[in-house]
């Protein structure tokens, strides 16, 4: 869908909202108008509406760069409509080792709206999502020969430059325990999305490296924007302790495509999730455990090379699952569910080897927000993560070569927020890629190759700044 049908979409549902009914109000000593507090319960078959989100405040301390538009802004989040919108500008360089080391700057613009039917008067537990997004300019991904993207933001929703709708999606609660929901998804960050307190995103926040922002083996088997539909159960009525979740999802799904196109029994992927909030030491922490399965058909990874050049056609192989679990843990907290401190981050997660060839993947760190006097918004993290690779192989006539090795990288960022609305981020990465080789080919004037040179690829140490808006 173009950047049009975003807008004109995102105004008509914002007109709907404004014609439903306007909550109380009581009139202040200024003249100036306040929302009435609730003070009833909710019914028990309603689910408790969420606090509002208040965008007020001087340029140097409100949460956005435009602040509340005058009170309106205000008034949207109070009947259960908000726009957010953000721009995350990058400059990255190998500046050892890898590949390349020239320079590359790039951006992501992202725009997400969120309707709540029940603050807007309608009916109780109903939520609509929609995220529209994209990338510009070039980043470093290709120059480390490392399989995880340093730059994650630069391959979503899709590398180069795009603006796509990535999530369009309905949900309705039957019930405060569950509901049911459908659309298009951005699965990373939709439903819960392999959530993590430390080490999540889209790469415009806290880490950088894909390999923090969420587990790659999820990767292969659910992509990233694409149709589907399931079943969401709150075992204790709140989605901060307790969620579970089942999708079933189109496999072949893009970011570019509505999706409807080519939704096929043979092309599905199912994924089930459950996170659940801890109290290990009195402090807060989260255990996440999901399973996915697809029934696509994957090139293996495993070829042989005489029946390629007769039939010109690869070895496929049907069917993929991976597993995953991640856990954050806070060791210090200065006031429990205040979302500052410092603590500790993990994942790990397992496939079936092939033809996923990330056959294990761990990842262990340490991550902070606001644990400096008076900068309670800056962020920091520390992680390291290992892939160990089932190597592709080729067998050919009279010997077999075993593609790429086992990847592993260290990351180091400082999120300083200079306003709430404006975040400054140097970045450190050194990361042992799975590539092993570079092949240059000197080839005769009619095209025969020639001359195979071999490069090996070193480790990369890459620096980068990132400056992200809110508007």
């Amino acid at each position: 869908m173009k950047i049009y049908t975003v807008i004109i979409t995102a105004i008509l549902l914002i007109g709907m909202s404004l014609s439903g009914p306007v909550g109380a109000q009581e009139t202040t000593t200024t003249g100036a108008t306040e929302p009435k507090k609730e003070t009833t319960e909710p019914k028990k078959d309603e689910t408790p509406p969420e606090p509002s989100p208040n965008y007020s405040g001087d340029i140097w301390n409100r949460s956005t760069l435009t602040g509340d538009w005058g009170g309106f802004r205000n008034q949207l989040a109070k009947k259960g409509v908000t726009l957010d919108m953000n721009v995350t500008q990058i400059g990255q360089g190998v500046v050892d080792g890898g590949k390349s080391g020239q320079w590359q700057y790039g951006g992501r613009g992202d725009i997400i709206l969120n309707l709540d039917s029940q603050k807007l008067g309608l009916w109780p537990g109903a939520f609509l999502n929609l995220e529209a997004e994209g990338n510009w300019a070039s980043a470093v991904n290709r120059n480390t020969g490392a399989l995880m993207p340093v730059n994650t933001s630069q391959k979503l929703p899709l590398p180069g430059q795009n603006f796509d709708l990535v999530a369009l999606n309905f949900t309705q609660f039957l019930s405060p325990y569950a509901g049911l929901t459908i659309g298009k998804y951005a699965t990373i960050t939709d439903i819960s999305g392999d959530m993590n307190a430390f080490a999540h995103g889209k790469g415009d926040t806290q880490f950088m490296n894909m390999a923090f922002n969420f587990n790659p083996v999820l990767a292969f088997t659910v992509p990233y924007s694409t149709l589907g539909a399931g079943a969401i159960v709150l075992p204790t009525k709140d989605p901060e302790e307790a969620i579970v979740s089942f999708l079933v999802l189109q496999a072949n799904g893009t970011a570019s495509t509505s999706g409807f196109d080519d939704i096929s029994s043979d092309n599905l992927s199912f994924a089930g999730e459950g996170r659940v909030r801890t109290d290990f030491f009195g402090l807060t922490g989260h255990q996440d455990f999901g399973a996915s399965y697809s029934n696509k058909k994957f090139t293996s990874i495993d070829q042989r090379l005489l029946p390629f050049l007769v039939t010109g056609q690869l070895k496929s192989k049907r069917g993929s699952w991976n597993l995953w679990y991640n856990f954050d843990q806070y060791l210090y907290e200065p006031k429990k569910g205040s979302d500052q401190g410092i603590g500790i981050f993990g994942r790990f997660g397992a496939s079936d080897g092939n033809p996923n060839f990330m056959h294990f993947f761990y990842s262990i760190g340490i991550g902070g927000k606001g644990v400096i006097p008076n900068r309670p918004l800056d962020q920091f993290g520390l992680g390291f993560y290992y892939i160990d690779i089932k190597r592709p192989t080729i067998q050919g006539l009279l010997r077999t070569t075993k593609l790429l090795r086992d990847e592993y990288g260290f990351e180091a960022y400082y999120n300083f927020a200079i306003t709430p609305w404006l975040l400054l981020t140097p970045d450190i990465q050194v990361v042992r890629g799975a590539q092993k080789n570079t092949f240059n080919i000197t080839t005769f004037p009619n095209g025969f190759p020639l001359l195979i040179n071999k490069k090996s690829i070193d480790t990369s140490t890459v620096l980068g700044i990132r400056l992200q808006i809110l508007f």
